[in-house]
């Protein structure tokens, strides 16, 4: 009897970014990936995606994850937002960290919210202020850990198994709080953040899995032990994985 059918299938992630040795959370993606399979027996067909071969139709059709990495500002913009677009229309799992949170954001607010002038301002540094989405920091997050606060009953507190976490930055952008009433009114939630009050998780309840944090999971730790988001983004592909049964 032929059982190579009932085999189950190796998820596979597009890592959407454009891999650099001088990224520190690229250098931890393979040991990430090890972890998973040696802790939590989380196998993952792992994809490098550069971001101007994501704007090809189809670039991540197929996957059974998205993850859109730091690394702004990115080659290519379009190709981010591209990678986010199809994750999001199609259900596919999504992580977004750091630059892909900034993107994820960036995308809804065009893709969903009619806001097609919504800029970020490290890509586009003469946008008007009006039209800027994602702005420069008051106090840059370059280096620096800071206690997040999560929304009870969210995506990010179940993966998490609390409701405070904290976590490591390395960036120097976020979002502009004028337009986040717009976003919040189309159905993007924000579930984490700062002391300060300051956005730094947003998730899709609408969606299977989609989840973008400001902060760098992949840096927490010495990377042995993998963040418990990105675990759940594990979880998520090998349901995807599996179909719509599982």
């Amino acid at each position: 009897m032929n059982t190579t059918a009932s085999l189950p299938r190796t998820p596979r992630v597009a890592l959407v970014g454009d891999c650099s040795p001088h990224v520190r959370s690229h250098v931890r993606v393979p040991v990430l990936l090890d972890a998973l399979a040696e802790r939590d027996g989380l196998v993952l067909d792992a994809y490098w995606i550069p971001t101007g071969d994501a704007e090809a139709p189809g670039a991540v059709r197929g996957f059974d994850a998205v993850w859109v990495l730091p690394g702004s500002p990115y080659a290519s913009e379009a190709g981010a937002l591209a990678a986010i677009r199809v994750a999001r229309e199609d259900g596919i799992p999504f992580l977004g960290t750091c630059g892909g949170f900034q993107h994820a954001l960036l995308e809804f607010a065009r893709g969903v919210c009619g806001l097609t002038a919504a800029a970020h301002a490290e890509n586009d540094p003469s946008a008007d202020g009006g039209d800027l989405l994602i702005a420069p920091l008051a106090c840059s997050l370059v280096g620096h850990e800071g206690v997040v606060r999560v929304a009870q009953g969210s995506l990010a507190e179940r993966a998490l198994g609390a409701e405070r976490t904290t976590e490591r930055y390395h960036c120097a952008y976020g979002p502009e709080s004028r337009h986040l009433d717009t976003l919040r009114a189309h159905g993007l939630r924000f579930t984490g953040v700062d002391e300060e009050g300051g956005v730094r998780i947003a998730e899709l309840p609408s969606h299977p899995f989609f989840l973008a944090t400001l902060f760098q999971p992949e840096l927490a730790g010495d990377g042995t032990r993998p963040h418990p988001l990105i675990r759940a983004l594990a979880v998520a592909a090998g349901r995807h994985a599996a179909g719509p049964a599982a």
